[in-house]
């Protein structure tokens, strides 16, 4: 019986792990800036509600474009070379905020930043399929993912004390530069398994053993994905749950702020216990999907149940905007944002549960398209709604319901999980 790596090439696919984690942190670090210091620039700059949400939708229509053609790069390239790209061109994009001063030029950096971030997931999710069976793939998925809530705990402490210290453009900069000292690292580190010097047969085997007969050969056609209704079912998912996140990001700063009084020094305290609990939630989604599996139930079983509890604690984050008391609010704001990560945990695994590896950075590229179209969309609704009528209630109320939604789109339209052939 195959037994798991316990060598030293077994514990290289720990250390990409790392750098996966990492990059994921950077990333968010990033993306965050602006909407730890939305209130602060806003006031020096003179935004309203809508200019941030039109900035916010730059970013996001980017991070679109940015999907529909990093996920083939990987494919066609590599992840080694795509995410180094990445995530250079990010870095630059991010340092580049500390020289805008009006809304055009802050929504120009924005897009670049949308551009170079968008490799992120698919290039980590690639990276775990090359390396990790299915069976550790969740969890895997689960860790990586992690340093998004981690990038968010870290980005509030860093950004206020750089703010209060240097000024707001400075936190642009330093955050920025972060992704250059991970670039090191990776040239250092990563190889795929198939050209790691040190690899054996049965090593390979191992991460391997899910995938025989699956590979497709020759190059991936994008309308090859179309004719799944997985495809179309993912990428539904992903249209309609992918916004929350990005909500909790870039608006919940400036909703703390303003329902609950407190400033820049003040808010960094809520926002690492929302985070933080977040990250919980992304790592125990991606474990308890994987335990499900090791005590004999089915990938579908494990999925769709771990989803369908995540949607259930995700349920009273519709309460929040009614709510006066402030811990009590972030105590919901966390457990809906730890609810969002253990989804992500397992729909970005179910990916490649079901597409060969040679199709996962297209598949991921594409749902998160969808995803990134319904961020874009949101972000116009979110500020134009909060201009209007100053009111929070419907759009925690919408934020509350959707993942329900998704269990039931998993449920109706991928009868069972398990690997199709390209």
């Amino acid at each position: 019986m195959m037994k798991t790596l316990t060598n030293n090439t077994g514990n290289y696919r720990w250390r990409i792990l790392t750098l996966l984690f990492f990059a994921t942190t950077i990333n968010y670090i990033d993306r965050q800036v602006i909407g730890i210091l939305k209130p602060f620039i806003a006031d020096d700059l003179g935004w309203g509600e809508a200019d941030y949400g039109y900035i916010v939708t730059a970013f996001q229509i980017a991070y679109a474009i940015g999907l529909i053609t990093t996920g083939r790069i990987l494919d066609k390239y590599g992840t080694r070379i795509g995410y180094l790209w990445a995530i250079v061109v990010w870095s630059i994009a991010g340092m580049a905020h500390a020289a805008a001063r009006g809304v055009t030029s802050f929504a120009v950096a924005r897009f670049a930043l949308g551009i170079g971030e968008s490799a992120n997931f698919p290039a980590a999710v690639k990276s775990v399929a090359e390396w990790f069976p299915k069976k550790e793939r969740a969890f895997a998925t689960g860790l990586f993912n992690s340093g998004s809530t981690v990038g968010a705990i870290i980005a509030p402490i860093i950004v206020s004390g750089i703010t209060l210290a240097m000024g707001w453009q400075w936190a642009f900069i330093i955050t920025g530069a972060l992704g250059f000292i991970w670039v090191i690292f990776w040239l250092a580190f990563y190889r795929s398994p198939e050209k790691h010097p040190k690899i054996t047969k049965e090593e390979l085997e191992y991460i391997n053993q899910d995938d025989e007969g699956l590979e497709s050969t020759g190059n991936l056609k994008w309308a090859s994905l179309f004719k799944y209704k997985q495809t179309f079912a993912i990428c539904l998912t992903r249209f309609i749950s992918d916004w929350v996140w990005w909500f909790f990001l870039f608006w919940i700063p400036d909703f703390l702020s303003k329902t609950h009084g407190i400033n820049i020094k003040e808010v960094v305290l809520p926002l690492i216990v929302i985070y933080a609990v977040s990250s919980v939630g992304g790592i125990g989604g991606g474990w308890l999907s994987s335990k499900f599996i090791k005590m004999g139930k089915s990938i579908d079983f494990a999925r769709k149940t771990t989803i369908l509890i995540c949607a259930v604690i995700i349920l009273p984050v519709m309460l929040v905007s009614q709510i006066a008391n402030l811990w009590v609010a972030v105590a919901l704001i966390a457990l809906a944002a730890a609810g969002h990560q253990g989804w992500a945990s397992n729909i970005f695994t179910i990916v490649s549960d079901i597409y060969p590896k040679k199709a996962v950075g297209s598949m991921m590229g594409l749902s998160g398209f969808a995803g990134a179209i319904g961020g874009a969309l949101s972000a116009s609704i979110v500020g134009v709604l909060l201009e209007t009528t100053g009111s929070y209630f419907f759009i925690f109320m919408v934020a509350a319901s959707v993942y329900l939604v998704n269990w039931l789109t998993l449920k109706v339209f991928i009868k069972q999980i398990k690997p199709i052939e390209i």
